[in-house]
């Protein structure tokens, strides 16, 4: 196993177009695990961590540009305003050690379902800017996801950062684990109140190949929302109408059984977790409606 370790970024995308399958490392909280137990012994690690840039951030109009190795711990002590669901996340990662070295770049580029960050990511809505020799793009968070453990990167692409939009509302996260540090999710899930436009979105992690969206909840909810009129009157949001949004969060669960839970168990989480990531989100709603009526 050769150890490529480039200084600059540019010399980063050289190394991956010379060696596509080079497996990049940067916390290595993911990379190095799988190396140690011998589930995995790539040809080439390609070590980013001399290059300052990834680890950097910016706070825009509407949107945070997050590099890629920005760590959780900074993601915490930063933008817990601008990025409420994300930072919510990075507090349940593992332990104070494994928070200061991994970053979302890490999660994205394993593309793990049980990564902690995707349920915020996919609830907040953003795009993952990628590189390559070639130039550059961004993939909306959507389509990033492409199968168990795969992305949308080309062979010869890499994480550059993440324009993630900044929190218009409130935003919730909740994990379902054996314990409360140290533990790879059993489920987890997210929840972002946008009301600029009026709408709500969801993450949903380890319960399904992939990190999902509850599509057809959010458009139930949505409807539901608009229709009662809640944006505008402030009411709180019926039992029935929560009931239903959570019923529909589950079924949009594709789990398995393992040995951190039943895909049963798991899909009556996600809808345990749904109705209350909901219940929390539209209260906080609510309490800043008012206080905006009261200033005004």
């Amino acid at each position: 196993m050769d150890f490529l370790r480039p200084d600059s970024w540019e010399e980063a995308l050289a190394a991956k177009a010379e060696h596509p399958t080079a497996v990049p490392i940067a916390g290595g909280t993911d990379v190095m695990v799988e190396i140690n137990f011998d589930h995995r012994r790539p040809e080439y690690l390609l070590d980013l961590n001399r290059i300052t840039e990834l680890s950097e951030w910016e706070v825009g109009e509407k949107t945070v540009r997050l590099g890629a190795s920005v760590p959780y711990t900074k993601i915490m002590e930063n933008l817990r305003a601008e990025l409420p669901g994300l930072a919510l996340a990075s507090h349940t990662v593992a332990s104070p050690q494994i928070r200061n070295r991994g970053g979302v770049g890490g999660n994205l580029g394993t593309a793990s379902p049980a990564g902690d960050a995707h349920p915020a990511l996919l609830a907040a809505d953003c795009e993952v800017e990628v590189e390559s020799v070639r130039g550059s793009r961004r993939i909306p968070i959507d389509e990033f996801y492409t199968g168990v453990k795969r992305n949308a990167l080309a062979p010869d692409e890499l994480i550059r950062a993440v324009h993630i939009d900044k929190a218009d509302g409130p935003q919730q996260y909740s994990k379902v684990g054996t314990r409360n540090a140290m533990v790879i999710a059993v489920c987890a899930f997210g929840l972002a109140v946008h009301p600029e436009t009026r709408t709500v979105r969801t993450g949903i992690g380890s319960a399904a190949p992939t990190p999902v969206r509850a599509k057809e909840a959010e458009q139930f909810l949505n409807s539901a929302l608009e229709e009662g009129g809640f944006w505008d009157n402030g009411k709180i949001i019926t039992p029935s109408v929560a009931k239903q949004f959570a019923d529909l969060c589950s079924a949009a669960c594709n789990p398995i059984d393992d040995v951190r839970g039943t895909a049963s168990y798991r899909r009556h989480a996600v809808g345990v977790m749904a109705r209350r990531t909901l219940t929390w989100a539209w209260e906080s709603y609510r309490g800043n409606a008012a206080r905006t009526e009261g200033v005004a």
